[in-house]
């Protein structure tokens, strides 16, 4: 017997409610949303820089994919959520990839106010201990941030593989005021039962808090070969010592001079991208507050 083979992938953007959405469609019954939320398995694993995920190897061997919808049962929607698969041209290829998986794939893609969404991508990395820079150094240097936020390219990317009528666009907004409605167009879309509604769906799931640790180079090394081995080696209060030296609490309390800074570096350039979104999509986005300073 063949195994169940996805249909459904939540592709983005990052930071704009994607891990809550993944939750909601699992809770339905005649849906099956995979764990982990993010097996990231079309992209190349040169390019996959995500140790937790990459240590699994899925590219490997398609079983080792398809494996983690052994329990979908009789699920019509078997689905996962990696954001790395709408983040173009730093990530390549995951569209043409999917298209060769199953041709009659269907994706939902999630927008958010793109300056928010950039910054907030921002504080993610902070929290990881993947950035170091401040926010506007950040910005300005790493083309990343701003490419996930340019929502118009991610899509052409997908449209040449797939017809329009396979992509969903939610807004994040949208999505967060009226979560009911949307979620029922949602289900509509997919075409399972758009009366079911998730117990949890005023709960928002993996929100970045205002205050988080920060796990530095000190913190990430530890949990590597070699030194795994010796720190497990030494007394716990020698350990509990080492974290609070190599965990920094932060605050994404910014001064209003820098945030304004950072919004008058990103608004032209993000102003201009949706303008591009607009004409590709034949929708406005007036919910983006702070993108249109109103």
């Amino acid at each position: 017997m063949s195994k169940p083979r996805p249909n459904l992938f939540i592709i983005g953007a990052m930071k704009a409610g994607t891990t809550s959405l993944h939750h909601y469609i699992n809770t339905h019954p005649e849906a099956f949303m995979c764990e982990p939320k993010e097996p990231c398995y079309f992209v190349a694993p040169d390019q996959l820089n995500w140790e937790d995920i990459k240590k699994l190897e899925l590219w490997k061997d398609e079983n080792r994919y398809l494996d983690l919808f052994r329990e979908a049962g009789e699920a019509k929607i078997m689905g996962e959520s990696s954001t790395l698969y709408a983040k173009a041209p730093h990530i390549t290829g995951v569209p043409e990839r999917i298209a060769q998986f199953n041709p009659e794939a269907r994706f939902i893609y999630v927008l958010r106010d793109p300056i928010p969404r950039t910054i907030s991508h921002y504080w993610h990395e902070i929290r990881q201990g993947n950035e170091f820079r401040d926010i506007l150094s950040a910005i300005e240097e790493n083309p990343l941030y701003r490419d996930v936020s340019h929502y118009s390219e991610q899509l052409k990317r997908y449209y040449e593989y797939f017809d329009r009528d396979r992509l969903l666009v939610l807004s994040f907004e949208e999505m967060t005021q009226t979560p009911t409605t949307v979620i029922r167009q949602v289900f509509e879309w997919l075409g399972i039962d758009a009366d079911f509604v998730p117990p949890n769906i005023d709960r928002k799931i993996h929100v970045t808090p205002q205050k988080f640790p920060r796990k530095d180079t000190l913190f990430r090394l530890r949990y590597r070969w070699p030194f795994r081995q010796i720190a497990d080696a030494l007394p716990k209060s020698l350990r509990n010592a080492g974290k609070q030296v190599a965990v920094k609490e932060l605050s994404q309390d910014i001064d209003p001079e820098v945030r304004q800074a950072v919004i008058d570096y990103l608004r032209p350039i993000q102003q201009e991208q949706t303008r591009e979104l607009t004409q590709l999509l034949g929708r406005e986005f007036p919910e983006w507050k702070q993108l249109w300073g109103v």
